[in-house]
């Protein structure tokens, strides 16, 4: 089935090993995605997961995924990925989406490119889409705050 893909960059003035340590780290999970909860088991095969939403026991949306690649600080990629919605499943099988993290040493920093993929070309994905492509953006500046008040 042919699929379509976010990419995603951003440039940051802290070192490639800054940027994938807020990728893996759950406190900083939470503080630049504003998640409720985050767990992560970094290494290879390892699992990577995020609640938001007050009730833990009833949470607005869940993500988890496992990590494919792991490779600090220059790569992560989450596959096998699943989403729970309060407000119902996704309209199409999200296990094929990957979420993948580059990441590049640059003169001031360090530039992270996310490449999102897997979401399909038909009608059914055009709200996540559309979600996920404004999620990005937010996400960025959330990046961006966090690294502010944490450098």
């Amino acid at each position: 089935m042919p699929t379509r893909k976010h990419v995603c960059e951003i440039e940051l003035s802290v070192s490639p090993e800054r940027v994938f340590e807020l990728l893996i780290t759950p406190s900083a999970i939470r503080g630049w995605w504003s998640a409720t909860r985050a767990i992560v088991l970094p290494k290879r095969g390892g699992t990577w997961a995020a609640v938001w939403g007050a009730d833990e026991d009833d949470p607005d949306y869940v993500a988890v995924a496992t990590l494919s690649i792991f490779d600090p600080p220059r790569r992560l990629k989450l596959s096998n990925m699943q989403y729970l919605a309060k407000s119902g499943p996704l309209p199409f099988e999200s296990s094929a989406m990957t979420t993948d993290y580059f990441i590049e040493p640059r003169s001031a920093g360090a530039l992270l490119r996310v490449v999102q993929e897997g979401f399909p070309e038909d009608s059914s994905a055009d709200d996540f889409y559309a979600s996920c492509e404004k999620g990005w953006r937010d996400t960025f500046e959330g990046i961006r705050r966090f690294l502010a008040s944490n450098p």
